[in-house]
């Protein structure tokens, strides 16, 4: 933010009351193009709307549900009808904040926004595919919202030029099945793969980066080499997100050769409290649960 803000004279950011410190960089390149916005989001989403629709490029960033089902409304009414140029940054997505319980916990939020109309959505694996993605959606103007882990991810994707909206790539190849995720759960999906190798049993591994758009040219592809059985891994309610979205796909192109197994959190509040790692176990969608999954199959 603070590299696009010195190239750039219309990116603002707007935050709600989080992280105030990490911006003091961005604050010291456009201290008049900051805004606090504070713990009033719904209002935060409008003004963003309303800068956008005056020329200007906001990126609004706070924590996912609270820049998401908070102001569902204003993202609905405000952004997307009037296909009002804002990237929404939802921070601590999945079980990020595992620890603070189901009020901080995101795990509808790409259900609930990829059936809103003019809206991109997107859950990039890492922070090489997070700035291609915000760089396209402020350079070509959509909506956009934009799912992160909290801090600390790897860096899974390397080749950084060919990152960007509605694209997915292979992390690796091998085997008959194929493991599509979204986010930075995918690092559990590489733990998983490494563990299944002492086995001489191969996973192949892709990230999908986007759920809207979908890439399609990508699917075929996989369609086209041959796993007979596909695996969706996402930090979110099985329902609604990238699992239903393949699963739609599948129906679209009447596909029914391939089997597809989701793996996700299932319809329920989560109530255990504890790290990240602890819960992604409880809920079955860490590396050994993938891995047993796999030698079932």
């Amino acid at each position: 933010m603070t590299q696009l803000a010195k190239e750039r004279s219309d990116v603002c950011l707007l935050s709600g009351d989080i992280g105030n410190r990490m911006f003091d960089h961005y604050k010291e390149v456009a201290p008049t193009r900051f805004l606090n916005c504070g713990i009033a989001e719904a209002n935060m989403m409008s003004m963003a709307a309303g800068m956008a629709l005056s020329g200007l490029r906001p990126v609004v960033y706070t924590i996912t549900p609270f820049t998401t089902t908070r102001c569902l409304e204003q993202i609905r009414t405000g952004i997307a009808y009037h296909e009002a140029p804002v990237v929404i940054v939802g921070t601590g997505s999945g079980l990020s904040y595992a620890e603070l319980g189901a009020t901080h916990h995101s795990l509808e939020d790409l259900a609930i926004l990829r059936s809103i109309p003019n809206l991109q959505v997107c859950a990039p694996t890492d922070s090489l595919e997070l700035e291609a993605q915000l760089r396209e959606a402020i350079s070509e103007g959509k909506p956009t919202y934009i799912r992160i882990g909290k801090k600390g991810e790897p860096d899974l994707l390397t080749d950084h030029a060919s990152l960007g909206i509605g694209k997915a790539h292979f992390l690796k190849k091998g085997g008959k099945v194929l493991l599509l995720g979204i986010g930075p759960i995918l690092s559990e999906a590489l733990q998983a793969r490494t563990m299944l190798e002492k086995q001489d049993i191969q996973l192949a591994v892709a990230s999908m980066g986007s759920i809207k758009p979908v890439d399609n040219e990508f699917l075929q592809q996989c369609v086209a080499e041959g796993y007979s059985h596909w695996i969706s891994l996402e930090e979110h309610h099985r329902t609604g997100g990238l699992g239903s979205t393949l699963l739609e796909w599948f129906s679209e192109q009447q596909i029914n050769t391939i089997k597809l197994t989701r793996m996700g959190v299932v319809d329920h509040f989560v109530h255990k409290l504890g790290a990240q790692e602890y819960v992604r176990e409880s809920e079955g969608i860490d590396a050994t649960s993938i891995v047993n999954l796999v030698q079932s199959l």
